[in-house]
């Protein structure tokens, strides 16, 4: 009888094995497909709702259906994008009664501040100003993306954030291959319009000379100057 080898790492399972594994109650595949998608799940969620809890609760209430109807994944789309159009229908699902709610005056939906989606910045740059900076940039982005349409700012998440392909997209959304082309043209057109207005004014803030770097040109020059402490 031939020598069964290591289960493979988690980070090397296919879908059909991460399914299969889920089906026999493994812990480990269950943690192991959200951690794989945790991110994309939430960003679309929050494509749709335009609301960081809702969405957060959007992706939970979706994975418990999803894990529920595990044995009739069949395997036609990856996985990925199998969880991704159970969101995206949930997210819908609670956009629609929430309008409902709205329509039949029995909620006030107030405006509240955007909860912006965090764009991971690199751990090892050690210059605060350089991460100020990019915080800056990455957080005008960030409020230009959700000031997208709700249908444009779902497609530009997709693709341009979570980097699905068309098809992905359309299949998750459940719209056609070039609707999802146009309307992605559009919400690059209106971000770089929003962009525009909003970047303006930092560039008058641009390329800071303060802080270390000013303390380490100071510190140079007094000691070529000889006036050094």
């Amino acid at each position: 009888m031939p020598a069964i080898g290591p289960k493979r790492a988690d980070t090397e399972a296919d879908d059909a094995e991460l399914v299969a594994r889920a089906l026999a109650r493994d812990g480990e595949a269950f943690r192991t497909i959200m951690k794989r998608n945790n991110q994309r799940l939430y960003r679309l969620a929050r494509g749709v709702l335009h609301d960081a809890a809702e969405a957060e609760d959007v992706v939970q209430e979706a994975y418990v259906r999803a894990f529920s109807a595990l044995a009739g994944f069949r395997g036609s789309s990856s996985l990925s994008t199998w969880l991704s159009r159970i969101t995206i229908n949930e997210a819908l699902g609670r956009l629609r009664r929430r309008r409902r709610r709205r329509d039949a005056g029995l909620v006030a939906i107030e405006p509240r501040a955007a909860e912006i989606i965090q764009f991971p910045l690199s751990s090892s740059d050690s210059d605060p100003e350089r991460t100020m900076a990019q915080r800056q940039i990455l957080h005008l982005v960030e409020q230009a993306t959700d000031s997208l349409p709700e249908a444009f700012r779902a497609v530009f998440v997709a693709r341009v954030i979570e980097g699905m392909s068309v098809e992905e997209t359309a299949d998750a959304l459940g719209i056609g291959p070039q609707t999802v082309k146009t309307r992605l043209h559009r919400a690059r057109a209106l971000l770089r319009k929003e962009l525009d207005a909003r970047i303006g004014p930092v560039f008058l803030e641009a390329f800071p000379f303060a802080g270390r770097r000013c303390d380490r040109l100071t510190a140079a020059v007094m000691a070529r100057l000889g006036l050094a402490d």
